[in-house]
């Protein structure tokens, strides 16, 4: 069952989706999908495809779906569960039927949204209510609302950290580094779990694009040929640390044998210290410390080990945009569904996530942070197109997790090869490709 946040959203891979033309007969108008004023007027079934199969399972979503009916009793909502979201919804969107309402999958590149999804409003109004609206925004109109949005940082255990001798967050890559040694000597915890084999958790180290320098427009300033690895630059410092860690012993002996869902539990039961993630997991681990009768408070968050004028900074990006099939025949219906969905279900809430309504509060499980002063940095995403396409054509993957796969072999010897020569390498692909693609 995957009950991880399927990332998402802002740092996803986005390799080139192949599709068939968008005939629609008549349903792909480009029209807005606008809920309608009195509830009463929306009506129809509805599918709704999602990644969550875990809250499809157990009745979850069947719930939200009841509640939605209370003010829209005219609408049916459907859902279908896809394990592999990613891949199933990519080869669906060779054709027209691909849901009523969906997450945008990663695959689709952003300049081609007006394409498969309908327009909800204009990026002015809507920029005004929502975060992350920028992420969908294609020529001044908005294509997808985020579920929620994410920080980004460390889950570790407190306890295990405290045993440690580790009271204070670290506040540079080295002193991260200092820590989890001392957890590998004074207690019998694995001081850092890479979940190498599943991979995608591998793509949660570039969220923090941002983070190293309290920089808003960090991904943006991508969108070049900028040797995103050079010396000093957030990549290059934030690929060395997860180097350093696996360099230095202080992870799975075997990364080939990890495993998610059994993540959860080691993390909570103290047999693993911290895992390089979004703020969405940390729900997710109180949960699994409730069940191996642990305690959830243990479940810490903390921020990327970087400081700029003596503040953490963490940044805030989106997860999933929930958008409408631009061939829809109940456009009015998804739309609502969307906004309510959004507005008032209470899911990122109780997802422990960072609302996507910008008047709704901070999480509690972002408490450590917000007493702690840290900056939230709620991430550009005005080139992301520009970032994606160059990433696509070097062949990288920037939200992908092969290329950090071979950082973590090349650190445990696994593969030949200097970390400097490794990120000249890299350089040299991204330079190349931001000059035949143009930025």
């Amino acid at each position: 069952m995957r009950t991880k946040r399927t990332f998402t959203g802002a740092f996803m891979a986005t390799a080139i989706l192949t599709v068939a033309g968008c005939g629609g007969g008549g349903t792909a108008s480009g029209e807005t999908a606008k809920a309608p004023a009195d509830p009463a007027d929306a009506s129809g079934t509805i599918k709704v495809l999602t990644a969550r199969t875990d809250l499809v399972q157990n009745g979850t979503m069947a719930r939200y779906a009841a509640e939605f009916n209370k003010a829209y009793p005219k609408v049916t909502v459907k859902f279908e569960a896809l394990t592999d979201y990613e891949g199933e919804v990519k080869i669906r969107m060779n054709t027209e039927d691909y849901g009523d309402v969906l997450m945008i999958p990663a695959a689709v590149a952003k300049n081609d949204y007006p394409k498969f999804f309908a327009p909800l409003g204009t990026t002015a109004e809507l920029s005004a209510k929502y975060r992350f609206s920028d992420k969908t925004d294609v020529g001044g109109k908005v294509y997808g609302i985020a579920q929620f949005g994410t920080a980004n940082g460390f889950v570790y255990n407190k306890a295990v950290w405290k045993k440690a001798g580790v009271t204070k967050w670290p506040a540079s890559p080295e002193e991260f580094l200092t820590d989890l040694q001392a957890v590998k000597a004074k207690t019998d915890a694995l001081p850092y779990y890479t979940n190498f084999k599943d991979g995608w958790p591998l793509t949660s180290w570039s969220n923090n694009i941002g983070s190293v320098t309290c920089d808003a427009e960090a991904n943006d300033k991508l969108a070049g040929a900028v040797s995103p690895w050079k010396e000093g630059s957030e990549l290059r410092t934030i690929d060395s640390l997860l180097y350093g860690i696996v360099k230095g012993g202080l992870s799975e002996k075997d990364p080939s044998t990890t495993n998610w869902e059994a993540s959860k539990g080691m993390i909570a039961q103290g047999k693993v210290a911290t895992m390089q993630l979004g703020s969405w997991a940390i729900t997710q681990m109180q949960d699994a410390a409730r069940k191996a009768g642990r305690n959830p408070a243990d479940i810490g968050f903390m921020p990327f080990p970087v400081q700029k004028a003596g503040k953490y900074c963490a940044v805030l990006a989106s997860d999933y945009q929930q958008a409408v099939n631009i061939h829809s025949s109940h456009k009015a219906a998804a739309r609502a569904w969307i906004d309510w969905f959004t507005d008032k279900s209470g899911y990122s809430a109780k997802e422990g996530a960072v609302p996507a309504v910008k008047s709704a509060p901070m999480p509690s499980t972002l408490k450590d942070f917000t007493d702690n002063d840290v900056s939230f940095v709620e991430r550009s995403e005005a080139k992301t197109g520009q970032v994606n396409t160059i990433d696509n054509a070097a062949e990288i993957g920037l939200n992908k997790p092969d290329y950090r796969q071979k950082l973590i072999d090349l650190a445990r010897g696994a593969q030949k090869g200097s970390l400097g020569d490794y990120f000249a390498d890299l350089d040299k692909r991204w330079d190349e490709a931001a000059g035949t693609v143009g930025s």
